[in-house]
């Protein structure tokens, strides 16, 4: 049996006994250099499944879909923990949903997962809600005439009230300076937390715990938002209506009261101000950075920027977008599930960890072991995607047009830990992208490239760059 550790748990081996730390080759993409390790290259040379080392601790990366797919899938209870990275215990103690672990996590995915549904997700009053502020970014981008802005936190915005009005019953204008600061604070932390700092900070925690740095300001950043969510459930509490629950932070103190076999267990305020911590974070930044590589991947190929309006023009017409249009739009759903694949947004995945000693693939993992399945990976892997470093929507379509559904393509991840809210960003990707190619047709300012040159954090962004909305009608 191949071991990536030996039955000490202390042996750290790849396979041909080489070091991950070896030179490393270059992928050039998107005209600049991928700021993500590109294991999917050393995996040529070690195989799918390898390990390496990170200060003390040993970490497993898996790529490829199919052997992610074992993993997450055929193998879910095993790879189904979150492991123990500093930063993240010592920011939400193990609490909410995206980095808790064991009963507490199942419960939280199992209250997030029902009272998404409750208040829409998957139903018409949320559709029509979020057409409501895709009419709102409509007016917002028109205001500038078809002159240069940058759209970061417009769409930030857009996108955000979607899961803000599930959470706290409310939208925000899009000036507001309460919103703006939220919003603010989690662009913030999504571009500073894989800083040299921080990653410090998770390999020898106790030494740079007192330093400053930016690890200092994520711990800032994530207090700051948590004192708005406690203001703001504390109000919640005053007025709440156990008959009348208005939004989750209602549904959640209901199941407080309600809680056997005494509150206190698993609903209680630490997870509720990290479950709509993590929320709110999860349900803007993933779509918003998404819309953003749609539009400016449209001004970088008009020709497919053309296509997909003229199927707009064709089926949808000037009438507002629904999403039972999806079905009859193939070229439209092709170029968005393209846009998901190309932006790779998070292409580490978020880290899991073995729940028990597993054999996997002839490998030994023991327990509690970090396991990295690596997203890029899989969104790139050749034996599934003809031409996987390249915007190519074909991709997602056969000889004659039709829409075509590729295994490979699991941008939410896949298994127990896969993203809670996929549906409902599936729903805003459509809609929001549809009515933005309907009302405009983007370019660059005179004179200027697109840059496709990522910037590396929690997600693969866009570079911050102008953008120009030229009215179609």
């Amino acid at each position: 049996m191949k071991e990536i550790f030996d039955s000490q748990h202390t042996k750290h081996k790849l396979r041909g006994e080489k070091s991950s730390t070896a030179q490393e080759p270059k992928i050039e993409t998107r005209g600049g250099l991928q700021p993500h390790r590109p294991a999917y290259l050393l995996a040529e040379k070690y195989g799918s499944v390898f390990s390496f080392q990170m200060g003390l601790r040993k970490m497993v990366v898996l790529c490829g879909y199919d052997t992610v797919k074992d993993a997450l899938v055929n193998h879910a209870d095993e790879f189904a923990d979150r492991p123990y990275v500093p930063l993240f215990h010592d920011t939400f103690k193990g609490y909410g949903v995206i980095f808790s672990s064991g009963e507490n996590w199942k419960v939280m995915r199992r209250f997030s997962l029902a009272t998404l549904r409750d208040f829409g997700m998957g139903k018409k009053v949320l559709e029509s809600a979020i057409n409501e502020e895709c009419d709102s970014l409509v007016e917002i981008f028109q205001s500038y005439k078809g002159k240069p802005f940058e759209n970061t936190m417009k769409i930030n915005a857009a996108v955000a009230n979607i899961i803000v009005s599930i959470l706290l019953g409310r939208r925000f204008d899009y000036n507001d300076p309460t919103f703006l600061k939220l919003l603010s604070l989690i662009n913030t932390n999504v571009r500073i937390v894989q800083s040299p700092m921080v990653m410090l900070y998770n390999i020898f925690p106790s030494l740079v715990r007192w330093l400053p740095g930016t690890h200092q300001t994520v711990f800032k950043n994530v207090k700051e938002f948590q004192t708005f969510i406690r203001e703001t459930f504390a109000k919640s509490k005053e007025e709440l209506d156990m008959n009348d629950q208005r939004n989750l932070i209602d549904t959640f103190l209901t199941k407080q009261k309600e809680e056997k076999p005494g509150p206190g267990r698993f609903f209680h305020d630490e997870n509720l101000v990290n479950l709509v911590s993590n929320l709110f974070a999860a349900g803007m930044e993933t779509t918003s950075t998404t819309l953003r590589w749609g539009i400016l991947l449209m001004m970088k190929y008009p020709e497919i920027q053309k296509n997909v309006q003229n199927e707009i023009d064709t089926v949808i017409g000037s009438s507002q977008p629904q999403i039972d249009h999806r079905k009859v739009m193939p070229y439209t759903d092709a170029v968005i599930h393209e846009i998901q694949r190309f932006g790779n947004i998070v292409p580490g995945n978020v880290p899991h960890a073995t729940t028990q000693d597993v054999t996997f693939r002839g490998y030994f993992i023991p327990k509690g072991t970090q396991v990295i399945p690596l997203l890029s990976s899989v969104l790139q892997d050749k034996e599934y995607f003809e031409k996987p470093h390249e915007f190519y929507p074909q991709h997602f379509l056969d000889a004659n047009g039709k829409f075509v559904k590729n295994e490979a393509f699991i941008p939410f991840s896949a298994g127990r830990r896969s993203c809670a809210g996929e549906n409902l960003a599936k729903v805003e990707l459509f809609l929001f992208f549809t009515r933005l190619m309907q009302k405009f047709t983007f370019q660059p300012p005179p004179g200027v490239d697109v840059d496709l040159t990522p910037v590396f954090g929690v997600t693969l962004s866009p570079s911050m760059q102008d953008i120009c909305a030229l009215p179609r009608n």
